[in-house]
């Protein structure tokens, strides 16, 4: 449970994952959460929405079947391009190797999550990155327990 409520009511959230299982977890997590979420499956397909969708934050997958991470980062921020203002991002990825983490900061991501994910430290990044931390909202103990129940409700 956190310390400190936090919200994500609101927030654009663009999520880059080739597993449909990781995007539509994801996709319910954040909209009971209140945020607005395109989930894709490729590198290609993220680069076709940003500009329409103009996400608040990235939360991708470093290991695309088309173009890793790495290289997707710079390409999204450059289509985003506002003054004084760079969109934060979050590697997910399997590899929990060190040279893998320091690879993804060098590239420019804020975040480094390990999966399987932890959903409530992944709301509570999204939060932080974007400055989203408000009182009054869901603690990470009811967030996780609500996708829980949406998850089985749709099964």
């Amino acid at each position: 449970m956190y310390t400190q409520s936090i919200s994500v009511r609101g927030l654009r959230l663009l999520v880059v994952d080739d597993d449909a299982d990781t995007r539509q977890i994801l996709n319910i997590l954040f909209e009971l959460e209140g945020a607005k979420v395109i989930a894709v499956a490729s590198a290609s397909e993220a680069v076709k929405v940003i500009s329409q969708f103009k996400p608040d934050i990235l939360i991708s997958d470093i290991y695309l079947p088309d173009e890793d991470g790495y290289c997707l980062l710079p390409k999204l921020r450059d289509l985003m391009a506002a003054p004084g203002k760079q969109m934060p991002a979050i590697a997910l990825t399997g590899s929990a190797r060190e040279e893998d983490r320091i690879y993804a900061f060098a590239s420019g991501f804020q975040t480094h999550l390990c999966k399987p994910i932890n959903l409530d430290e992944l709301v509570y990044e999204v939060a932080s990155l974007t400055g989203c931390k408000q009182e009054n909202c869901l603690t990470g103990e009811l967030t996780s327990q609500c996708w829980r129940d949406r998850c089985l409700a749709k099964s």
